[in-house]
């Protein structure tokens, strides 16, 4: 009997770990910060960007998936126009990116740990709404 108590326990813990690395092979490879023009132009002039305030209180940089931006903008920026979308490339950021489960929503969010450099950013674009009040994310990162 213990035998078999052992081979469940095994194969449960196989069970888990696969799962757990199709959670990460799920993960996207591209994660956004919503921007504002000032923070936009620090970027763009500098090749860096520490963080925003709340950033910097928090920190860690807040970043995006693209299903979680319109949250994240209704949230965070609501009543803010003149807004950016800086597409970050997760693997060029490397081991400073971490997935951490939001309290308040109950969501994995990519944070990153550091300073966002210019070289991590694929593009820059606007914050357009759909119809729908949805932010829409360029599919080819056209400005």
């Amino acid at each position: 009997m213990t035998t078999l108590a052992l081979l469940a326990s095994m194969m449960v813990g196989n069970a888990g770990q696969d799962a757990h690395a199709g959670e990460t092979a799920a993960r996207p490879a591209i994660a956004y910060k919503i921007l504002t023009r000032p923070q936009k132009t620090t970027l763009e002039a500098s090749g860096r960007f520490a963080g925003s305030p709340q950033d910097a209180a928090d920190g860690y940089i807040h970043l995006s998936t693209d299903a979680q931006l319109t949250r994240t903008a209704d949230r965070h920026f609501a009543g803010q126009s003149d807004l950016f979308i800086a597409a970050v490339d997760l693997k060029a950021a490397g081991d400073t990116i971490k997935w951490e489960l939001s309290p308040r929503s109950g969501m994995e969010f990519p944070h990153l740990y550091g300073v966002l450099q210019q070289r991590q950013v694929t593009w820059i674009a606007p914050l357009r709404r759909d119809e729908q009040g949805q932010v829409v994310v360029p599919a080819d990162g056209a400005r």
